[in-house]
């Protein structure tokens, strides 16, 4: 959805920056702006400062930049639409499409409780753990190698023995039976009449867990959104999880999002398939895991995790179930072109098992396939090589995946399949459809032309730096634009943050309508630079801008129209030495002070 310009600056006006930003790093003032140490990169010394006049934040150290909303962007590793979701909600401020909704508050209002009954459950589970009622879940848990410190980190919990022990102790709270119902944590059972062959059954409230060992899911913002429940004894299902709510739906989240928010500079997510394998690689100190919840991998899923990493390693259990789920895995992860990688369990270990077994290093040390060739694994475990027509189909189908990498990955493939299957290498590249003579026994690398970053105005560095130094002087509200025109900027950002200014717009919104995040941060240290207090001098410091860039360039032309008079002729020549003259004149008022 596109948000109203209206809206947006209401937004920004309350949303204060040194407020919010505040709330994730320690800000200390220090003049107009507030300092602290950058959640973006690390550093020991604080180099990120925080304007809460012009609502921006920039940091010297690694550039980054940009309105409170682009923080919120790259904190909580949001997109555009839900950072401005996500600061509405903070801010109790409906969104533009809500704001004629009737029906707006109260399901505000709702999820709000629900959300919170949730959280009351989560606290009732983890503190009956401890007790006397939760001493089987307790065991079970320390049977699976789990420390205090990990459980509590989790908040992993117990549902006790009994038909309605949460039922009750949450309708104590307040929590009414039909919001019980709709957050999925009580039962209904309808009253049945009598009938010749059984009595009457009157209505019935009772727990959706009993004696289970509880994994609460919450999500990066830390709401409990729902439960796992892992069975204590012989019941069945062995995993029972919380069905769709209003506040919950399990395509959409990880479980773990809570702490994976947590950890930064993550340079991959461990995606493994349960609630303990995430519990046990954690407890161990395997960085950045989390566990879909009860599905296959799902795009909004994919999505949510290409926040957090550049790449995702698929880290399923070793039976045939979770081999099949990595290659659904590998199909969603290359649609959202994010780098995917397979870890090879060795003896059909699951990560939990694995990891008790030989402890973090060997996990550490742990082969990561490419996805082609994973998938040339599998399609081995399916051909029987020892026949001509097993190799003949696995040569054929694995040439099918060859085809599609780029040709480094492929030579990285190529020799290997040739060893398999006893095929030649031009048989081979013939068959991935490589138009290769028959002399050439080696596939030459490509040469990938490098996508070249948008060439930089043409003016020179001391040039560009006065055009800079102008817009901040301009956007002090300090000195009036006349001062200047658009004639003044060579440099295209310059001349339409100097056409912007003017209008009224923002700062804040300045930024924000930047293509890419190099320039926004350009703009953000543009528009951040502390300026000189005293009005008459920063007048003076922009005449003497102007008059420096100003001579640049009118000596470049002077320069440039005497190298060419000697050429031209008649009317031509008396027009070129006519500029020339006015240039003299202009040049001699506007030579720069001494």
């Amino acid at each position: 959805m596109r948000f109203p310009p209206a809206w947006l600056d209401e937004l920004r006006a309350r949303a204060d920056i040194v407020q919010v930003v505040g709330q994730y790093v320690q800000l200390k003032k220090n003049g107009r702006k507030h300092w602290g140490l950058c959640p973006f990169h690390g550093e020991k010394t604080a180099s990120f400062s925080v304007d809460g006049e012009s609502q921006l934040y920039y940091c010297f150290g690694c550039k980054a930049g940009g309105s409170v909303i682009q923080f919120v962007m790259d904190y909580e590793r949001l997109d555009f639409q839900d950072a401005v979701k996500h600061l509405a909600d903070q801010l109790h401020m409906p969104l533009p499409q809500m704001e004629t909704d009737p029906d707006y508050q109260r399901r505000r209002t709702q999820r709000e409780r629900l959300l919170a009954c949730n959280k009351e459950a989560a606290r009732y589970f983890h503190q009956t753990l401890f007790t006397p009622a939760g001493q089987t879940a307790l065991d079970y848990l320390k049977k699976r190698g789990l420390t205090d410190n990990v459980i509590r980190k989790f908040g992993l919990g117990v549902a006790p023995n009994g038909w309605d022990n949460l039922t009750r102790y949450l309708q104590e709270k307040g929590y009414t039976e039909e919001e019980l119902r709709l957050v999925g944590l009580t039962v209904i059972k309808e009253a049945t009449p009598e009938t010749e062959d059984s009595p009457a059954r009157p209505r019935r409230a009772f727990d959706m867990f009993r004696n289970r060992a509880i994994f609460p899911i919450i999500d990066q913002y830390g709401n409990v959104l729902a439960f796992g429940g892992r069975a204590l004894g012989d019941v069945q299902p062995k995993y029972l999880n919380t069905s769709d709510t209003p506040v919950f739906n399990k395509r959409l989240g990880v479980y773990a999002a809570n702490l994976l928010r947590k950890e930064r500079h993550l340079q991959r997510v461990v995606l493994v398939e349960g609630y303990m394998d995430v519990v046990a690689l954690t407890q161990f100190g395997v960085p950045g895991v989390c566990a879909t919840l009860g599905t296959a991998l799902t795009q909004e899923q994919a999505k949510l995790l290409k926040r957090f990493a550049p790449a995702v390693y698929l880290s399923y259990d070793g039976d045939s179930a979770g081999q099949n789920a990595i290659l659904r895995g590998l199909d969603i992860l290359e649609a959202e072109d994010i780098t995917a990688r397979v870890l090879d369990f060795p003896d059909g270990l699951d990560p939990d098992e694995f990891i008790r077994r030989d402890g973090k290093d060997a996990f550490d040390m742990l082969p990561a396939l490419t996805p082609a060739a994973y998938r040339m694994r599998r399609l081995r475990a399916s051909h029987d090589l020892s026949t001509q027509e097993g190799r003949t189909e696995y040569a054929r189908a694995c040439a099918a995946i060859l085809s599609k990498l780029d040709p480094l990955e492929r030579e990285n493939h190529l020799q290997e399949l040739m060893v398999q299957t006893g095929f030649a290498r031009d048989v081979l590249q013939q068959q991935i459809g490589l138009n290769i003579p028959a002399a050439q026994s080696v596939a030459q690398p490509q040469v990938v032309p490098t996508r070249l970053p948008p060439r930089r105005p043409a003016s020179a560095p001391q040039e560009a730096r006065e055009e800079e130094l102008l817009i901040t002087l301009m956007s002090t509200g300090r000195i009036t634009f006349d001062l200047a025109s658009a004639e003044d900027f060579s440099d295209p950002l310059m001349a339409d943050l100097y056409q912007a200014l003017p209008e009224g717009a923002s700062p804040a919104s300045l930024v924000e309508m930047q293509p890419d995040e190099v320039i926004r941060a350009r703009v953000s240290r543009i528009l951040l630079t502390e300026p000189a207090e005293d009005r008459d001098q920063l007048i003076q410091m922009a005449h003497e801008c102007l008059n420096r860039n100003r001579n640049r360039r009118l000596t470049q032309e002077l320069q440039d129209i005497m190298r060419k008079v000697t050429n031209l002729q008649g009317v031509e020549k008396a027009a070129a030495l006519e500029r020339a003259k006015q240039i003299s004149l202009e040049l001699k008022k506007v030579q720069p002070a001494r």
